[in-house]
């Protein structure tokens, strides 16, 4: 089957097809191929990309820039403090003004709507670097560790623990649901995914063999994990929540005793980054012989990459 994604935004992994994903990490695995190689491509040669960001960003807003100009494109960076995004100026104006400037929009930033307004007025694609609803380039960066890692993603289990809700693990559980890896969510009862994202996943999963669990035990939840994954106990905008956080979520940080537990020596931990250690994961763990965190880093330039190939492309 003939895959086209020329023109199409990506806003959550939602939109995307099991198999439009995985032509996207296998795309993802030749550019990090050509790079390794040394070959140079143009693929982007005459292009344009405009980077709106509303939050701080170190891997998201390398990876998009390096990914372009490595291309022979020319990205441009845009803060809040550069541009009217929604102060003096309609999102959808200021939209519809990036359309008609540039090839190709990325927003980082906090509402989900802001992103989607920008997708359907601008027409041109739209990236969704993080909100606070979604993550879905963070996710094909994972994705595409776990297949390094073992060669495969069909029937691997990742187990994530830390809050359910927050935007890396939702959007971790829709990528897994899709792509047939079994996905557990091990977090407080208080910061459970919602029932509807686990039932929409649960729904994906039929079709893709895998199987989806929430619960609260740490210890039937991690038994057989491939992958441990966390993210920080705050996210951006959270800072008040921190210390109320620390005490729900002390029992779930990832310990060297924790990835023991998944009775597997070959599992690995990964985190989407930045980390606080001490916080959701020990020093020894991160920074040790399991961790995978900086081939995920990595990662997100090439999936990125492979992401605007085939969007801006022929």
């Amino acid at each position: 089957m003939s895959i086209t994604l020329k023109g199409r935004s990506l806003l959550s992994l939602k939109d995307y097809t099991p198999e439009e994903i995985r032509y996207l990490l296998d795309l993802s695995h030749q550019v990090k191929k050509e790079k390794k190689d040394g070959k140079i491509q143009t693929r982007f040669a005459g292009k344009t990309l405009a980077l709106l960001f509303e939050k701080r960003s170190t891997r998201t807003r390398c990876a998009f820039e390096t990914a372009f100009g490595e291309e022979g494109g020319h990205p441009v960076f845009l803060s809040i403090d550069d541009i009217q995004l929604g102060k003096k100026e309609s999102i959808e104006d200021t939209a519809r003004v990036l359309g008609r400037m540039f090839d190709a929009v990325q927003f980082r930033g906090f509402s989900q709507k802001t992103v989607e307004i920008l997708a359907e007025y601008s027409g041109v694609p739209v990236y969704n670097g993080l909100t606070d609803s979604y993550h879905p380039t963070q996710i094909l960066a994972d994705l595409m560790t776990v297949e390094e890692e073992f060669g495969e993603l069909e029937k691997r289990k990742i187990c994530y623990a830390g809050d359910g809700r927050n935007n890396v693990a939702v959007s971790l559980m829709i990528g897994c649901a899709k792509m047939g890896v079994h996905f557990t969510s091990i977090a407080p009862l208080q910061l459970q995914p919602s029932e509807d994202a686990v039932s929409l996943c649960k729904e994906y999963a039929k079709s893709s063999g895998a199987v989806i669990e929430v619960t609260d035990d740490i210890d039937s939840g991690i038994l057989g994990a491939d992958a441990v994954y966390t993210d920080v106990w705050a996210s951006m905008g959270e800072d008040e929540k921190l210390q109320e956080r620390k005490s729900i979520l002390g029992p779930y940080q990832v310990t060297s005793g924790l990835m023991k537990k998944t009775g597997k020596e070959t599992s690995i931990f990964m985190h989407c980054l930045p980390a606080v250690k001490g916080n959701e994961v020990t020093f020894d763990v991160i920074e040790g012989p399991q961790s995978r965190v900086w081939d995920e880093a990595e990662n997100r330039k090439h999936t990125i990459k492979a992401l605007m190939i085939s969007t801006l492309t022929d």
